[in-house]
């Protein structure tokens, strides 16, 4: 491949494989066989090096540069990484590595079979759940994993929490943050995460899920699940975004617990929706006043300056 020089297959059999140049006048040409009948591995038996055709042959556009083969190449380089090349990097790759030139799509393509090769493919991950689930709650005392299927047993809904994280949120703010975010895989669906903080004003997982979108079924379900291991008391205050099917979920699933809205998506829907940038400085003083009096007046200026925002905070 990298001399630029194709081939075609002149047999191919369960117990032979013969190739010779895509030039029917050149010497150039390998036979492997069975080493045994019952064996699955082969012995290369013949096998001449040298083309003897003309370098008008070669093409660059190597019609064995497929995309299994390109993927079988570049697949070391996503080894223990978390992203590798990209398409680009992929044709970067064959030209350089295969002296080949590929399509975009079939590097694509290529780093899509190399991603299998390594991580396996989506299939094969949903299909290992529940062993990786037994697994976990083994050998992490506490865990609480579930899945949910549907009616055919297809995957529908995933929930994981550790047994460590559990046990130390005993000991955390009781202010838990949830939110969701769009996954880009095979199967799309919805991350769903909560998140506590602990003394140090940092993060602290506590608990994830996976779902097929943000809507009030599986937000429900979710938050059924987190109740079982936060409890629900009046001490307790859930953080999220004004979606509503949070809102409905939460007051059908937490019938003690207190929810908040978060001052940052407030903060970005104020400025989206309104245009107004200059009442931040109020709106975040207000956000973080101790007093009700500080409080009190900040939502007076802001009311007096810009009445709809005021209005929309209030609501």
């Amino acid at each position: 491949m990298k001399g630029n020089f194709e081939f075609r297959t002149r047999k191919s059999n369960r117990s032979l494989w013969v190739i010779e140049c895509i030039d029917p006048n050149c010497s150039w040409r390998l036979c492997a066989s069975k080493i045994v009948p019952e064996s699955t591995k082969f012995v290369i038996r013949k096998y001449v090096g040298v083309h003897s055709c003309s370098l008008l042959n070669r093409n660059v556009n190597h019609r064995q540069a497929t995309y299994v083969v390109i993927g079988e190449q570049v697949a070391p380089q996503y080894v223990g990484v978390e992203k590798g090349p990209g398409p680009k990097g992929v044709q970067t790759f064959a030209r350089t590595e295969l002296g080949t030139q590929i399509s975009y799509y079939k590097a694509w393509r290529g780093r899509k079979h190399a991603h299998t090769l390594i991580r396996g493919s989506p299939e094969q991950s949903f299909h290992m759940l529940p062993s990786y689930f037994h697994m976990l709650e083994k050998l992490n005392p506490g865990t609480v994993t579930r899945i949910e299927v549907d009616g055919e047993s297809r995957f529908k809904y995933l929930f994981l929490a550790f047994g460590v994280a559990i046990r130390g949120f005993l000991y955390m703010r009781k202010v838990v943050g949830i939110d969701g975010t769009f996954l880009k895989g095979q199967y799309r669906g919805v991350l769903l995460v909560a998140t506590a903080q602990d003394g140090n004003g940092q993060c602290y997982p506590l608990a994830w899920g996976i779902v097929d979108s943000e809507n009030e079924d599986a937000w429900s379900w979710f938050l059924t699940q987190l109740k079982e291991i936060i409890g629900d008391t009046d001490d307790l205050a859930l953080i999220s975004d004004r979606a509503p099917s949070i809102k409905k979920a939460i007051s059908t699933v937490f019938e003690k617990a207190h929810h908040g809205a978060c001052a940052w998506y407030v903060a970005q829907n104020i400025k989206n929706k309104f245009k107004c940038a200059d009442i931040m400085g109020s709106y975040w003083s207000a956000v973080n006043a101790y007093r009700c009096e500080d409080f009190t007046g900040y939502m007076i200026e802001i009311s007096n300056r810009y009445p709809r925002v005021a209005k929309y905070l209030e609501n």
